[in-house]
């Protein structure tokens, strides 16, 4: 009976871990088709704003099958609090920086690239950790984030040397892993105001991600590139951008699952993993040919990252009491 308790756990475990390659790699994909595809919108906003709308219509969705199935469905409540709005805005607006700018690196560069465009987070959070938290970082993290810059300097000269090397796709990268490292310190932060739930935060988030894009999208003028848009009522146009939404929703409850059946080690290095095999797909599909020198800066950034994770996993240990820990 033990032994198949232990399989079952495995499956479960790989299970989890197969959804989150498939939802984290889809994503991407679909963004991708619907921001350079053969059916695009020239309004990167609008796409990202129609996202956070779907999010918010699924945290309904999901909290009305709660109530007619409390026994097998647990989701907060969903009644807006203006004050919590408040006080999650700060959060808001960087979350709408973050996936802007993600979607403008995705919108300009290639997929195959898109991993190293977006390489400088964990760079980013030990500076931020650092100048936000006051928290310091060991030598051998920083080692860790100089191996990664070099592997990004890399993998930009390389992009350069192929003729595919996009400037703007890259700063937007750049800025994207910026605002990636200010979210989590966010989150954190704010965690407390919706009494630690994860999901509130989600929803509140995005509502108020929606009307922080109104004006955004008046602003830059998307409004009448979408209503001029040739594919506005195209069943395909509208499935793909539903499709993005709900992706783009389940990809944090996967995250959050991962991490609950593994480890945040486990998680970190799935990711890692995850890129790599994300770049070997995109170099596939779009029948891509990358000179050696361009895949050893995606090994050199890989690497990097995921020494970073167990440097830091180690020094967690250190830091903390003995506990009795069974996790993959």
């Amino acid at each position: 009976m033990a032994d198949k308790t232990l399989v079952q756990r495995y499956v479960h475990v790989l299970t989890v871990v197969a959804c989150y390659w498939f939802v984290s790699i889809t994503l991407v994909f679909v963004n991708k088709s619907l921001l350079s595809g053969s059916e695009k919108l020239e309004a990167p906003l609008f796409v990202t704003c129609y996202q956070c709308v779907v999010t918010v219509a699924a945290c309904y969705a999901i909290r009305a099958a709660a109530r007619s199935f409390p026994d097998r469905i647990s989701f907060p409540s969903l009644e807006l609090d203006m004050n919590i709005m408040k006080q999650v805005l700060p959060l808001s607006i960087v979350f709408v920086g973050m996936i802007t700018f993600n979607n403008l690196c995705l919108k300009n560069v290639g997929i195959s690239f898109y991993y190293i465009g977006r390489s400088l987070t964990t760079v980013f959070n030990v500076l931020m950790t650092y100048f936000i938290l006051g928290q310091k970082t060991s030598l051998s993290a920083i080692g860790c984030c100089g191996l990664i810059l070099g592997g990004f300097y890399l993998g930009v000269d390389q992009e350069d040397a192929s003729g595919s090397f996009s400037l703007s796709g890259t700063i937007y990268g750049v800025l994207a892993s910026l605002f990636v490292s200010l979210f989590s310190i966010y989150v954190k932060k704010l965690l407390p105001a919706v009494d630690g739930n994860i999901w509130a935060l989600t929803f509140y988030n995005n509502v108020n991600a929606c009307v922080l894009f109104l004006p955004l999208m008046v602003m830059f003028g998307e409004i009448p590139i979408v209503f001029n848009f040739q594919f506005l009522t195209s069943i395909n146009f509208w499935f793909m951008m539903t499709i993005g939404g709900i992706f783009g929703f389940a990809i944090g409850y996967v995250t959050g699952l991962q991490i609950q059946v593994t480890s945040p080690l486990t998680h970190n290095i799935s990711g890692t993993a995850k890129a790599a095999a994300q770049t070997v797909l995109a170099t596939h599909w779009f029948m891509e040919t990358k000179s050696t020198l361009w895949w050893f800066s995606n090994m050199v950034v890989l690497g990097g990252s995921m020494a970073y994770a167990r440097v830091r996993q180690l020094e967690m240990k250190t830091n903390t009491p003995d506990r009795t820990v069974n996790k993959v």
